[in-house]
């Protein structure tokens, strides 16, 4: 009885606690099942999730492949030069060894000797390999190895380079090898509409001017200067500096209608500390020059300094784009780093100096990238072109793209240049473009910088179109189409 005045029995308790646990474990049960639920849903999300990307990233990688790209910078020779075996040290498969990977070769050991040998007319295709073999190993993860291997795969159908393969490595290059060469590699091969190429000379005149546009070199013109050599074709003789000035002008009032930039390698022999100077303060010293007579180090500078400017004058005249070598040197034992660094400095430089200049800078200014990036965000007149830079780091090359997307304006990079002598390897270097192109922007997506729809958006201008903006090129192609030794 006192326990049914407190309200509730023992017994009553007891059940009520037991049912309590019963619905609190049912519950239990219940959460338990929901969180299952729950996480199998976000499983299905998840996989759903993941199908999607993939299927994202098959499109974004198709497009890119399936997009026409434009090459922005060659050394190709003309292909009857090169069906000749002309511009190339030998004729058989050991020229695909011949232009960047012969420097890694040195750099992983092999004596100068035994490159030549490699690269020899004297020596037989077949007995090559052995000449190869011991040093492959070291350098057949390189970029520039890579480039090599994927031609090789991409042209002749050979997955791994090895003493059972290069029979049929040497029966490859044979047949591709003939008329037809350039279109076969470059086109069909390649997916490239045009290359710029400079042929290291003032300009050439392309057997096909359509896809092998020209830049003009404008090395000889400011450097040294070339009199002998650059002066002949003008019919100007020259005594004094306004000669020169003739000489140079007679160049670009020739060609500067047909020619898609002009550039300048200069930077493998100096600085690029450009400064104004004035025809009178080196007139006498252009004379000395021409006399052959005694020029202090700091005297040809400001006479290269004032020819540069004077040569970068004409290019504004003419519309043309100046591009100018910044970073790496091709080829072994002579590169003073400290002057390639400081060339992102200078070259915020000369966008100061020349405001009116579309300025390029060549090759990322590799190993100094972010530096040439912050003058790409910084100046409205600097562009940079990744030509030659995915062979040299296709890592660091990802990652430069992948800056400069999120950090300067997206028209102000081209992605692709050979920068090969040997069209054959322009293949291998075109695909590892292709893909890094492709991975630095599904990365992109994928860490939530930019958007799926922003990310195949940007295919085309990084491919062809940033450099059909910049070089005008439909303008020069009719041009070149009646051009008159087209």
């Amino acid at each position: 009885m006192a326990e049914e005045k407190r309200g509730v029995s023992r017994r009553d308790a007891l059940t009520a606690m037991g049912a309590w646990s019963a619905a609190a474990a049912m519950a239990g049960d219940a959460e338990a099942a929901g969180q299952d639920q729950g996480k199998a849903g976000r499983a299905v999300a998840a996989k759903a999730a993941a199908g999607t990307h993939d299927e994202f990233l098959r499109e974004l990688a198709a497009l890119v492949n399936s997009t026409p790209m434009v090459d922005t910078h060659e050394h190709l020779p003309e292909e009857d030069v090169r069906l000749r075996g002309e511009w190339v040290p030998c004729d058989d498969w050991g020229v695909l060894f011949s232009h960047y990977l012969n420097s890694d070769l040195i750099a992983a050991g092999m004596p100068d000797e035994e490159l030549a040998r490699l690269l020899s007319r004297e020596v037989e295709p077949a007995g090559k390999w052995k000449i190869l073999a011991p040093y492959w190993p070291a350098v057949k993860n390189t970029g520039f190895a890579r480039a090599t291997r994927i031609a090789i795969r991409e042209l002749y159908g050979i997955d791994e380079l090895n003493v059972q393969t290069v029979r049929r490595l040497q029966a490859g290059y044979e047949s591709l090898r003939k008329p037809g060469l350039y279109r076969r590699v470059l086109t069909e091969v390649g997916g490239i509409e045009s290359c710029q190429v400079d042929g290291f000379g003032p300009y050439r005149e392309s057997r096909q001017p359509q896809l092998m546009m020209q830049d003009m070199n404008v090395n000889g013109l400011h450097i040294g200067p070339d009199v002998e050599n650059l002066a002949g074709p003008t019919g100007i003789s020259v005594g004094e500096l306004a000669d020169w000035h003739t000489v140079i002008r007679w160049w670009f009032d020739k060609y500067g209608r047909y020619a898609t930039a002009i550039k300048s390698p200069a930077a493998y022999g100096r600085g690029l500390d450009y400064q104004k100077v004035e025809a009178e303060q080196v007139e006498d010293v252009f004379r000395r020059v021409l006399e052959e007579g005694q020029v202090s180090a700091e005297e040809r500078k400001r006479l290269g300094d004032h020819l540069f400017w004077y040569v970068v004058e004409q290019a504004v005249k003419h519309n043309l784009p100046v591009k100018l070598h910044t970073g790496y040197y091709y080829g072994n034992g002579y590169m003073p780093l400290e002057r390639v660094a400081g060339n992102p400095a200078q070259a915020a430089g000369l966008c100061r100096l020349g405001p009116d200049v579309q300025w390029v800078f060549m090759h990322i200014a590799y190993p100094y990238w972010h530096d040439l990036l912050a003058v790409a965000k910084h100046y409205r007149n600097a562009h940079i072109d990744m030509c030659w830079a995915w062979i040299i780091d296709p890592v660091a090359s990802t990652q430069f793209l992948k800056s400069h997307l999120v950090t300067a304006p997206a028209n102000k990079v081209f992605v692709f240049g050979g920068d090969y002598i040997p069209v054959e390897c322009i293949v291998g270097h075109a695909r590892m473009a292709r893909k890094g192109v492709t991975r630095a922007l599904g990365e992109l997506v994928d860490e939530d910088y930019i958007s799926r729809s922003d990310a195949l958006g940007l295919v085309e201008p990084l491919l062809r179109g940033n450099a059909h903006e910049l070089y005008n090129l439909k303008v020069k192609s009719e041009r070149l189409r009646g051009a008159p030794w087209a």
